[in-house]
């Protein structure tokens, strides 16, 4: 009397299409029922005698071999099944004890975690508090200086209201214009470099000479001691940079593939610059405060370190700023390259301004710190072996390079903005992915960041040449102070604008060096290191401590 087979359940097929229920089969051989493979009640077949026998001992006939287009299907008598992963115990009466073979280890594989893309921590909260802290009491330093400025035009004697009223008609008006003049050059510089790459690295290292160079003779012809003073250092950093030009010459041209490369993702994204809109505006603002704060100062006795101190409170504003910029450009293209996802912009920027703020504030402090150092390193790898003193005082900067080069450097960006870590953890994650892809050689010879700093100086310098020929026409004893602000706000203005394609190229190493098999990059970096083993490519990298002098 045979038995029927329970139904079997059929999988989901390749396409993703709905499992049918279909009736199990009756499967005889020679009047003993045969249980359904796909059920895993195969296990053993019922002998003459009563006994169960090895499954290899039945008819092997039934499994013709795999599906030829799904591995996961079995061919069984011309027909196609599912296998399902069902214990064998299932189809063996419970009376039948169960046959022990040896068992065989299985290695199992651990599944590797995905860092998460979408992380809620604040990072680097000490860092946070610190700039919210100093950021009230500026905004009470700067308001209060505005009332000052404001009740001594009102109360104070005839002296001060004659001195800050030839403050508001002859130093305001030319480092106002020098502010729309800089946001304006930053944006033509931005989209210059995003439209001609292969042009603009070149034009940028020479126009920096020639402008820098330029605003230094200027203020030497005025003949006032205090604008000769600012004149020859635009003439030695002109001289610097010209040196440098020279020096890079051979780089240049890796430097425009690599713009032209990272580029290329940004015409998917026609909202990228609205952060770059958002911090060029609250940086026209904080900056116009700024200027009628510096009015007020002139009330107070310590009149030198007050605007000292405003100008420090400045620069690390300004330069978060331009990092909150370049956090939410990176988080967009670095899941673009990572996961190939097209993010809101927006998204991105609020939280670049809330859990990334942390990082942003602490690599403000440390990114400029660190390319200081990295032009000091290398001009004492020059001079090293001189003599003793030059010597230890090379070794000991590049031990401090090597040191901060591995816990802080502006490539960190990139992880802060996809992973959301700290900025210590990303510097080091980040480094550690350079070595073990071999590009430190490749990242230490990059100019991109000298590129970006050099349209800086360019912006800079053409905002000393127009305010300091103006301020020299209305009011001479204001130009050498009016030169140094307006270049501040030059460069600090065309710095925030060329956020943007920092943070390309920084993703296109960053992501390169943690997945290099995507398919979204070429072979540029492969070939470059190619030609770097191969010595048919020369290239400088930043010096770092030699091997005999490192502790073991």
């Amino acid at each position: 009397m045979g038995a029927t087979a329970e139904p079997a359940v059929e999988r989901e097929s390749e396409g993703g299409g709905r499992g049918t229920e279909e009736e199990g089969r009756e499967e005889k051989l020679g009047g003993e029922e045969l249980k359904d493979v796909e059920r895993g009640e195969v296990g053993f077949r019922k002998g003459v005698d009563g006994s169960y026998q090895h499954p290899t001992e039945y008819n092997a006939s039934m499994m013709r071999g795999l599906h030829p287009t799904n591995p996961l299907r079995i061919v069984i008598n011309g027909g196609t099944r599912v296998t399902t992963p069902s214990p064998v115990h299932a189809s063996i009466p419970r009376s039948t004890p169960t046959p022990s073979y040896p068992s065989v280890p299985r290695s199992t594989p651990t599944p590797q975690s995905i860092p998460t893309l979408n992380s809620r921590k604040y990072t680097n909260k000490f860092s946070l508090f610190l700039f919210l802290l100093h950021l009230v009491i500026a905004v009470g330093l700067v308001g209060f200086l505005v009332f000052k400025g404001i009740q001594g035009l009102i109360e104070s004697s005839e002296d001060i209201k004659k001195w800050e009223k030839n403050v508001l008609k002859y130093y305001v008006p030319q480092v106002e214009a020098a502010s729309f003049l800089s946001i304006t050059l930053a944006f033509a510089w931005q989209k210059a470099v995003r439209e001609w790459p292969k042009l603009m690295v070149p034009f940028i290292l020479w126009s920096t000479f020639v402008t820098s160079l330029s605003a230094g003779a200027l203020l030497l012809c005025f003949q006032t001691p205090p604008t000769d003073g600012v004149g020859v250092c635009f003439i030695a950093f002109a001289i610097c940079n010209g040196l440098y030009a020279c020096w890079v010459s051979q780089r240049t041209k890796f430097c425009c593939i690599m713009f032209l490369k990272s580029l290329e993702p940004l015409s998917k994204f026609p909202d990228i610059n609205r952060p770059i809109y958002a911090m060029l505006g609250a940086g026209f603002l904080w900056m116009s405060l700024w200027n009628l704060a510096v009015i007020g100062a002139w009330n107070f006795k310590f009149t030198p370190l007050i605007i000292i101190l405003l100008a420090l409170s400045l620069a690390w504003v300004t330069e978060v700023m331009r990092n909150i910029a370049n956090i939410t450009v990176s988080r967009v293209i670095a899941l673009y390259y990572l996961r190939g996802m097209q993010s809101s912009t927006q998204f991105c920027f609020q939280r670049a301004l809330t859990y990334n703020l942390g990082s942003a504030c602490l690599g403000s402090l440390f990114v400029p710190t660190i390319e200081a150092l990295r032009i000091v390193a290398r001009g004492l790898n020059l001079l090293q072996g001189e003599d003793e003193f030059m010597f230890s005082c090379a070794n000991c900067c590049l031990s401090l390079m090597d040191f901060i080069f591995k816990f802080g450097n502006g490539w960190a960006f990139v992880q802060i903005a996809a992973y959301g870590k700290g900025f210590v953890k990303a510097s080091q994650d980040t480094w550690e992915l350079f070595e073990r892809q071999e590009m430190v050689r490749i990242v230490d010879s990059d100019i991109t960041s000298s590129i970006c700093f050099l349209t800086g100086v360019c912006s800079g310098s053409i905002c000393v040449i127009v305010a300091a020929a103006w301020t020299f026409k209305v009011h001479r004893s204001f130009t050498a102070t009016i030169s140094l602000h307006a270049f501040c706000v030059g460069y600090l203005m065309t710095r925030i604008a060329m956020a943007l394609p920092y943070a390309c190229v920084s993703c296109y190493y960053v992501c390169y060096a943690e997945n290099p098999q995507n398919r979204l990059f070429d072979e540029t970096i492969r070939d470059r290191q190619k030609m770097i083993e191969s010595r048919q490519e020369v290239v400088v990298p930043t010096p770092r401590v030699p091997a005999r002098f490192r502790r073991a």
